[in-house]
């Protein structure tokens, strides 16, 4: 499988290429303003979930959560969002590289948009 993107790219070309602003709304990342995902600002919201009872995940940090969400969709939805959206082939699309450029840049948002 030929990932979608390799991490070499700019963090605004890198989400657009990956798709993620189709479905979610990201600060700083001009047009993610998707609806069907849960908004990815994770420096204020990744502690919460992680602490929710209904997570069942095995993250122990924000960054390890939001790798977890991509490579493993299904392991936590936020409350509020359907079920089995995201695709559970999705983290296989990434690189090692682009998975962690991502992950480093959502757990730093703070600001909804």
């Amino acid at each position: 499988m030929v990932p979608l993107v390799t991490g070499e790219e700019p963090i605004q070309v890198l989400f657009v290429r990956a798709g993620c602003v189709v479905c979610h709304r990201i600060p700083g990342i001009a047009g993610a303003d998707g609806k069907v995902g849960p908004p990815l600002w994770l420096g204020k919201t990744g502690a919460a979930r992680l602490a929710d009872p209904q997570y069942r995940g095995q993250a122990q940090t924000v960054r390890e959560y939001i790798v977890e969400s991509v490579v493993s969709p299904g392991t936590y939805v936020v409350p509020g969002f359907p079920a089995d959206t995201m695709p559970a082939w999705y983290g296989r699309k990434l690189t090692a590289g682009a998975l962690d450029k991502i992950a480093a840049y959502l757990e730093l948002v703070m600001d909804e948009p």
